[in-house]
């Protein structure tokens, strides 16, 4: 899944001669937390809530502008990236979102919950499902369980790996709620071992 799909893409900016009190007042009033800088449609900065909180003293908040607090160069994310790119960037340099441009022109922004939203909605953990906690016979791959699982008559929405105590990789399963019996039997009698079914 790309950033593009899911990104926010109705922008509220503000300029960087605008008040850092102009700046509270929108995030504010659109009860957003992160607001690129803009100056002539171009991202020059980025302003966050605890940047508010930390220059925000009620003596001087008439006086500050945004381009005195705003954070320069700030970590972009190309429109086309992956969201796991996102994720990584969001992660290692622990931000809370990030403009996405496109051809250096600010597009959108993503933030921590676009992306778990994201993540979610590829798991498919909202949808009406099943886990199936598989360890993968020895000598045996995951295109064999995936085999097995699909010949009777499961629907695979998603697959993700843990690491087990046995030192092998745990395979869990995300299936379409179904029957899932004969599919089990069918996996132990090829030499697997489901770990547990979690509805």
């Amino acid at each position: 899944m790309k950033v593009k799909s899911c990104m926010q893409k109705d922008l509220i900016t503000i300029g960087k001669d605008a008040l850092l009190q102009e700046a509270g007042v929108l995030m504010k009033q659109h009860a957003i937390r992160h607001l690129p800088v803009v100056d002539d449609g171009q991202l020059v900065g980025f302003i966050t809530e605890s940047d508010l909180r930390q220059y925000s003293f009620p003596s001087r908040e008439k006086d500050i502008h945004v381009h005195e607090v705003m954070v320069l160069n700030p970590i972009t994310i190309n429109v086309n990236a992956s969201i796991e790119s996102a994720a990584r960037l969001i992660h290692d340099y622990k931000i809370g979102g990030l403009p996405v441009l496109d051809k250096k022109k600010l597009v959108g922004i993503i933030t921590a919950i676009d992306l778990l939203s994201a993540f979610i909605k590829m798991m498919g953990l909202l949808r009406d499902s099943s886990r199936l906690d598989v360890l993968i016979a020895k000598g045996s791959g995951v295109e064999d369980v995936t085999r097995i699982i699909k010949e009777h008559g499961c629907e695979i929405i998603s697959v993700a790996t843990e690491d087990h105590s046995s030192r092998r990789k745990l395979y869990c399963f995300r299936l379409e709620k179904g029957e899932l019996d004969k599919a089990i039997e069918a996996l132990e009698e090829a030499g697997h071992k489901v770990v547990s079914v979690v509805d």
